[in-house]
């Protein structure tokens, strides 16, 4: 796949298949080298990201061993993933866009949307909508590695009339994919994603830069609701599904399905193996950050809730295996 068409080819396979393209959302300490084999083995999306990761920490001699762990693709990923970078430094995002690119990512996408307070406070994410000329600085300074530079964004920072303007700036920029979480910074995800304005987005796509794709996200939780956005709103050319992976692993899954107890524990227990291996190599990761994840497998079977209020209580992955092979649920299910 070529620097200039990894986009298209992948918006083309799909509409072979008369439908979007599917990406699983960028999320700290959630999109690493683990869930995204989790993920895959359940039913893969067509594309992944990596968490976000500060552009200055990639090629920084103090901080880029601390970010090996973010930028980690396993042998057995079927593809290298898209690697996300925030802030606001040209020359940073120049220098990271080299390094990422001797790692083999073929593709770079710009955070131009997080809300997050930190991230906000030293220039970057969501602060970009508000400083048009930094994120223009940012795009053409990653774009010297010469790989595709996406962005995903915002509507804007405090209202909802920002959007024109601001998307139409970043349509401006000659990129290929552009994507839209259909709320602002302001609004976080405590109302409902602004689906109205989907058709407005695609017209001033159509006007500003035909070739880019746009991508939306915001409250999609699987395949199923993706296709019906696409289908009701011509001119969407990916989904993008964020939180809707912790109502299930399988929310990529074509063709819904149930799936027993017995192989949701197992995936997690597959989860489990993966974050063993991971701690090993990197040393970073935290057991506390896989508790976020027992909700995916544990929900609403008989017993679900002792079983994940157990696992809460645990402090080693051998405790967590400990209780699902001594659960009701896996008795059950045999």
């Amino acid at each position: 796949m070529s620097d200039t068409n990894y986009w298209q080819t992948i918006a083309a396979h799909a509409r072979t298949e008369n439908r979007p393209f599917f990406s699983l959302a960028p999320m700290e300490a959630v999109t690493n080298a683990i869930f995204r084999r989790v993920v895959a083995r359940a039913a893969a999306p067509d594309v992944f990201f990596t968490e976000f990761t500060n552009a200055i920490s990639v090629t920084h001699p103090k901080a880029k061993f601390t970010v090996q762990g973010r930028l980690y693709v396993a042998p057995e990923e079927a593809h290298m993933p898209v690697v996300q970078l925030w802030g606001n430094q040209p020359e940073a995002f120049e220098a990271a866009a080299l390094n990422v690119k001797d790692r083999g990512y073929q593709a770079i996408d710009l955070n131009m949307g997080c809300p997050d307070s930190t991230v906000i406070k030293n220039h970057g994410g969501s602060d970009l909508i508000r400083n048009p000329a930094d994120a223009g600085a940012v795009i053409a300074a990653t774009k010297q590695a010469g790989l595709p530079v996406s962005v995903k964004t915002r509507l804007g920072y405090s209202r909802l009339d920002e959007w024109p303007d601001w998307l139409r700036f970043l349509l401006e920029q000659d990129i290929p994919l552009l994507t839209v979480h259909l709320r602002t910074k302001k609004e976080m995800s405590r109302v409902a994603a602004h689906y109205e304005l989907i058709d407005d987005i695609v017209k001033l796509r159509d006007e500003v830069a035909p070739n880019t794709l746009l991508q939306i996200n915001g409250d999609i939780e699987n395949y199923q609701d993706g296709c019906r956005l696409a289908a009701e709103h011509p001119g969407v050319d990916g989904i993008m599904i964020g939180r809707g992976i912790f109502t299930s692993p399988f929310a990529f899954e074509r063709t819904p399905r149930a799936h027993s107890v017995q192989e949701l524990l197992t995936l997690l227990n597959y989860q489990l193996d993966l974050y063993d291996d991971f701690s090993e190599r990197f040393d970073t990761q935290r057991f506390a950050s896989l508790k976020r994840f027992f909700k995916i497998y544990v929900r609403s079977q008989p017993h679900a809730a002792e079983l994940r209020n157990a696992m809460m209580e645990t402090h080693t992955t051998d405790e967590v295996r400990q209780l699902i092979a001594d659960s009701p649920l896996m008795k059950t299910e045999q």
